[in-house]
């Protein structure tokens, strides 16, 4: 080959330009493919890797797109910006066009949650508010779509940008969803994995409609207030077990508190309750005979004690129920565990209506600060 030959050769070889994008970053979306004044040369090669696409943008409008491979760029290979261009035949100059490369492949463990607490209504809890967060993996389905309407002129487009428009998407798409839903508020937590599946029913169409597949949609967790939890644990016990074993099981949890706190009223209260007690034992002990016989050791006659006296019981409204019937000590045990407060309704048999706690004369020892006289002076 002669000296002209080889200088032939190495110019046109140095015309030919390969078109292509190797990414180092794990948060690029899309890259544009810079050009001095976007020109490329006729016969290019354009190489596309697997998890790309190729998009060709010819003045603002979405021209030809191509998938992984290797690719001579001429106008057999190029039919749509061919037409743009109103290329007829074979071009052998350079042509302009942005070629944008978008990256295919799946963003996992994206995170999402609600920035503000959503409220629900709930038939026995009243006006409710819960928060949610998870995680959610998407793709780019439809490159041309992408990049038309949400990359724009952007060079260099990540995971960072669009996220915050897809967490608003999810926050909105997710409070319409629980709140149509309509379930008892305990279940949103017990219910996630389906829960899930019917988010990302209802997103799909949205992300779909701008290019993305919602691959995975995941609800960690639904959290609402402490106070609230608290009450659903008690409503759950109550729902679930015998009423009546629960009072038993509250009156003994608080005479046990009461006996530890020797210093609070109700230490006080029991004590004396106690001690009464064993006075009256002890009078049996020590005077066993009393029984048989009266004070001037004449034999008693023999007679039948009358009936003990039947406790009074008491009925109790808790969220506008009506619970009971209660003893007396069974009705310090609820109040003791917060079921019942100063102020919740209470009936008994002789009461013409329901009346507030603090009102009935022998419940009031349950608010403390009952105090005896001062002893009388001679």
């Amino acid at each position: 080959m002669d000296l002209f030959g080889k200088i032939k050769e190495k110019l046109s070889n140095e015309f030919i330009d390969i078109v292509e994008w190797l990414d180092y970053t794990d948060d690029t979306i899309a890259h544009r493919f810079e050009r001095y004044q976007n020109e490329i040369k006729n016969g290019a090669k354009l190489i596309v890797r697997e998890g790309q696409t190729a998009v060709f943008i010819n003045e603002g409008q979405l021209a030809d797109v191509f998938k992984p491979g290797t690719y001579d760029l001429t106008t057999q290979n190029l039919p749509i910006l061919a037409t743009l261009k109103g290329w007829k035949y074979g071009f052998n100059s350079p042509f302009k066009a942005e070629v944008y490369f978008v990256n295919t492949h799946l963003f996992t463990d994206e995170k999402w949650g609600t920035k503000s607490p959503i409220t629900l209504s709930d038939d026995r809890f009243g006006l409710v508010e819960i928060r949610a967060f998870g995680t959610y993996a998407f793709k780019i389905s439809d490159a041309g779509k992408f990049i038309i309407d949400i990359v724009g002129t952007d060079s260099n487009f990540t995971n960072f940008e669009i996220n915050e428009h897809l967490k608003s998407l999810i926050a909105t798409r997710f409070t319409n969803t629980v709140g149509q839903a309509n379930l008892p508020i305990e279940l949103y937590a017990a219910n996630t994995t389906e829960l899930s599946d019917t988010c990302r029913e209802v997103m799909a169409p949205e992300f779909q409609s701008v290019g993305i597949s919602l691959e995975k949609f995941y609800i960690e967790n639904v959290s609402m207030p402490e106070d609230l939890k608290k009450e659903i644990f008690e409503y759950s016990r109550i729902d679930k077990l015998d009423l009546d074993k629960l009072t038993k099981f509250k009156t003994a949890k608080a005479i046990e508190a009461a006996a530890q706190n020797e210093g609070g009223t109700a230490g006080a209260g029991m004590g004396m309750g106690m001690g009464f007690v064993l006075a009256q034992q002890m009078g049996g002990m020590m005077n066993p005979q009393s029984g048989g016989e009266t004070a001037q050791g004449q034999p008693a006659a023999a007679q039948t004690p009358p009936p003990m006296p039947a406790p009074t019981q008491y009925f109790y409204a808790v969220n506008g129920t009506q619970h009971g019937p209660v003893s007396f000590e069974q009705l310090q045990a609820l109040f003791a565990g917060r079921t019942v407060n100063r102020d919740s309704l209470v009936w008994k048999q002789g009461m013409a209506a329901w009346t507030p706690l603090k009102e009935v004369d022998e419940l009031k020892s349950f608010l403390g600060g009952n105090t005896p006289p001062p002893l009388p002076t001679e």
